[in-house]
């Protein structure tokens, strides 16, 4: 390590140790069984809902540009699957042991009531910007809570952590796995991955949510027809994969990783890169969409959640996990997974690999970057800000593909539990409206209508984007 980096590196060690172990992660598994109750399991009882509302129409609003419930998906599925489903779950079995899978599986199925609350108050909070919505937790924040410095200042974390620091995770990933499959260097990479996110980013949110409503599922749908494949090759050994995992979730398995301890840590950590339930980056995308009831959109990105953290995640687990070495492997990160599927379906799954990371991670970029730049929007609305922004976003995106794996990821963890702190005291203390707003539109699915809102007549404030509508849109189609 360079000598100037040190000092930077015990600074991010030491906030990070400190954060993750007594703030961020009881407190998002505090929050998420605190939902869980609050909304009597919705995220279980639901899921048929969930599915439901994804397929549906966009809400016509006159003067706005239609964003479908599916491509709000989209969106937040572009963020969410990515590096974190496949290098990620890879450096949380590296470090934490299989175990740190379960403790992946539990952030989802508690993130899951999580983040139906905060991306339904992302929509309730949502305002008008010229043709489009956007939100999030700053602006919840702002109009919930009449913090608004408070919501400057989670604004100014996501755009950091996701236009800047997460995007240089994703391209430092593209990049090390087309140098371990094709040899290409690194700095090529960087050059042309920096070329194409420039071309969509100044594009703006719809070309955005085009992109990624097209490409998320065909990179998602091939992954895991391939983890699947594998998994059936090697169906006698799923039963002892799975007890694995679990006997290591409890520290049981010392001889592969750190214990107890390291699993929830890694496992924690990971699952919340992953899926992004509790950390205030989904409501972003969640805001855009056009649907006649906020609580849709709490349903789709729940939905989101699952998709993300239970089908993908679970499938580079396996591939690694039946990988008997992984733990002897001197390889890291996205290389010890082109290795562990190379071994199964043989060497073109390097090849696979590197092609469906710079698929998933490079969606992941341009995802990211709307969720900053609406919150650079947030604080001020200067065309000149955003384009600074969006050249910046081009300057990480070069910058993580030659940066070292180690300093990438720990500055990700420092900043998403910065953002995350704030944004779950943030919906602890707005979770009530959001209650309020899942009872209202659960009593009219159960006269048999499609549920639209109606702010006024829940008692509920500053819904600027609601006042004049709740009454009278009407469905396309």
């Amino acid at each position: 390590m360079k000598r100037g980096v040190q000092p930077l590196q015990a600074i991010i060690d030491f906030l990070n140790n400190f954060l993750w172990t007594y703030v961020v992660i009881g407190g998002l598994l505090g929050a998420g069984l605190y939902f869980t109750f609050k909304i009597r399991f919705m995220q279980f009882r639901s899921i048929g809902e969930m599915f439901r509302v994804v397929t549906q129409k966009s809400t016509e609003v006159e003067g706005m540009k239609s964003i479908s419930p599916f491509k709000s998906f989209a969106i937040g599925a572009a963020t969410r699957i990515g590096t974190g489903n496949l290098a990620g779950v890879t450096v949380a079995i590296a470090l934490g042991g299989p175990g740190a899978v379960f403790w992946m599986w539990i952030v989802a199925l508690l993130g899951g009531a999580t983040s139906f609350i905060e991306s339904t108050l992302a929509q309730v909070y949502k305002i008008k910007d010229k043709e489009s919505y956007r939100g999030g937790p700053a602006y919840y924040i702002e109009k919930g809570l009449g913090q608004r410095w408070l919501g400057i200042v989670f604004a100014i974390l996501i755009a950091i952590t996701f236009g800047l620091i997460f995007n240089s995770v994703q391209s430092n990933t593209i990049a090390g796995a087309f140098d371990n499959a094709f040899g290409i260097s690194p700095w090529v990479m960087g050059a042309v991955m920096t070329v194409l996110a420039g071309a969509i980013i100044f594009g703006g949110v719809h070309r955005i949510a085009n992109f990624s409503s097209v490409i998320v599922p065909i990179m998602a749908v091939l992954y895991i027809i391939i983890a699947l494949v594998v998994v059936v090759m090697n169906v006698t050994e799923i039963p002892a994969v799975l007890g694995l995992i679990v006997r290591s979730a409890f520290g049981f398995e010392q001889a592969l990783g750190g214990g107890i301890g390291a699993a929830i840590m890694m496992g924690v950590r990971r699952g919340l890169f992953s899926n992004e339930a509790g950390m205030g980056s989904a409501p972003n995308a969640a805001a855009t969409a056009n649907v006649s009831h906020p609580a849709k959109q709490g349903f789709v990105q729940t939905l989101g959640v699952y998709v993300d953290t239970l089908v993908v995640c679970s499938a580079t687990a396996f591939i690694i996990l039946l990988n008997t070495d992984y733990h002897l492997s001197e390889a890291e990160g996205i290389q010890l997974l082109q290795n562990s599927l190379s071994l199964q379906i043989g060497g073109w799954a390097s090849y696979f690999i590197a092609a469906a990371i710079f698929m998933f991670a490079f969606s992941s970029i341009i995802g990211s970057y709307y969720y900053g730049e609406t919150n650079i929007e947030f604080i001020k609305n200067s065309k000149t800000a955003v384009n600074v922004y969006r050249l910046a976003t081009m300057g990480f995106v070069l910058f993580g593909s030659v940066a070292s794996l180690g300093l990438v990821w720990d500055l990700a963890d420092l900043f998403m539990a910065l953002m995350t702190v704030i944004n779950v005291i943030g919906i602890l203390l707005l979770g009530k409206i959001a209650f309020k707003v899942l009872k209202d539109y659960e009593e009219q699915r159960a006269q048999g209508i499609d549920p639209t809102f109606n702010p006024k007549k829940l008692g509920i404030k500053n819904t600027e984007a609601w006042d004049d509508e709740g009454k009278s849109d009407k469905m396309v189609g």
